[in-house]
């Protein structure tokens, strides 16, 4: 079972907020804007939409694509002890 999955990374993707951060937190894939993540939370962040956006292959935000990504940002997280 993934913990990051398509839609969760599709939800970052196409965040209109510029400061849009993927977070993983008590078991959950969330999306919030950075001014929203509190110090407690900080170690939790995956990553930020700008960041992300560079691991994803060139061209549209296809199903296979998604899951290409959610799967590399899965990883992320259980290297981070989620």
């Amino acid at each position: 079972m993934l913990l990051v999955d398509r839609e969760c990374v599709r939800r970052l993707m196409e965040s209109p907020d510029p400061d849009a951060t993927l977070v993983f937190v008590r078991g959950e894939c969330l999306v919030l804007p950075a001014g929203e993540i509190d110090e407690a939370h900080r170690g939790l962040i995956v990553g930020r939409q700008e960041e992300i956006a560079r691991l994803m292959p060139a061209g549209d935000l296809t199903d296979e694509r998604l899951d290409l990504l959610a799967h590399r940002l899965d990883n992320v997280v259980r290297d981070l002890g989620g």
